[in-house]
């Protein structure tokens, strides 16, 4: 194995589509796939076995689902980034998956070339989202905050006040940063957007994610959406 691959362990209970997606993994270069599992269980102890870079994760699946075989893998093996694969871009698991800390997300029909991305990008500190799957998560930040409800709105107030109910002690400008990276926008077009330098978007970001004790982009988007932290708050 050359120092530049990426071990790569498969978790699905359907064998046609495992097989399937081992088979697509063992073409793509830089990519070495170490094992496949066909349930949660078998999935957290293979990579006690082989301590895969990333996992690619079912949602569905017998014994122990995607979600808290997820959750075990990231506390036990921090180091191995789980990108999820779902069937569909609103499965109920996605938001709990990402809350569990995994990093990637998607769909089930994703090429070669769109899998070898993601993996890639949770690799080198980014999230790696399929279109389908941050579609869906915008989606679902403009559709009522329907996976994590939010606490009932209080009175309406004055602009000043609504500072005052930022969480974690977020700042305005904070917060507004973060309901940017929920729309998906890189730290470029943030900067754009707010007129101000990369730089700076990078350091209200560092501090928005210490406050917020969110470990990247893909946790900050559910954090915002959470706390309904978006556009009202620009």
């Amino acid at each position: 194995m050359s120092a530049g691959t990426t071990r790569v362990l498969v978790a699905d209970d359907q064998t046609v589509v495992r097989e399937g997606i081992v088979m697509l993994l063992g073409l793509l270069p830089g990519i070495e796939v170490v094992g496949a599992a066909a349930d949660g269980e078998e999935a957290v102890a293979l990579v006690e076995r082989h301590h895969p870079d990333v996992v690619l994760m079912d949602l569905r699946m017998p014994r122990v689902d995607g979600v808290e075989a997820t959750r075990r893998i990231r506390a036990a093996h921090p180091e191995t980034e789980v990108v999820v694969l779902t069937t569909y871009a609103d499965d109920d698991s996605l938001f709990p998956a990402l809350q569990a800390g995994a990093r990637g997300y998607l769909t089930k029909d994703a090429g070669g070339e769109e899998i070898a991305r993601a993996i890639a990008d949770v690799r080198s500190g980014a999230a790696g989202l399929s279109p389908q799957v941050q579609l869906r998560l915008l989606e679902r930040l403009s559709e009522g905050r329907k996976a994590f409800p939010a606490p009932p709105e209080p009175a309406p107030a004055q602009p000043a006040a609504r500072v005052a109910e930022l969480p974690d002690g977020l700042t305005a400008r904070e917060a507004e940063v973060l309901a940017l990276i929920a729309e998906g926008l890189s730290n470029g077009e943030i900067a754009q957007r707010l007129f101000v330098s990369p730089a700076t978007v990078k350091t209200h970001i560092n501090n928005l994610f210490a406050k917020t004790a969110v470990r990247d982009r893909a946790q900050a988007v559910a954090y915002a959406f959470r706390h309904g932290i978006t556009g009202t708050h620009q």
